[in-house]
């Protein structure tokens, strides 16, 4: 059974389009270096995101 972990121990990143920071996710595991973007809204760049 694989341990749990805390979420102050997983890696952070700053999102480029808000500047907000946000926490790794299970599903960006295998693509997490290539990952920038908070949310699929501030990657397509269509809103207006206060920042």
């Amino acid at each position: 059974m694989p341990k749990m972990r805390r979420k102050s121990d997983l890696p952070t990143k700053v999102c480029a389009a808000c500047g907000l920071p946000f926490t790794w996710r299970k599903k960006w595991e295998r693509d997490w270096d290539n990952v920038k973007f908070c949310s699929d809204r501030c990657r397509s760049g269509k809103s207006k995101v206060a920042g």
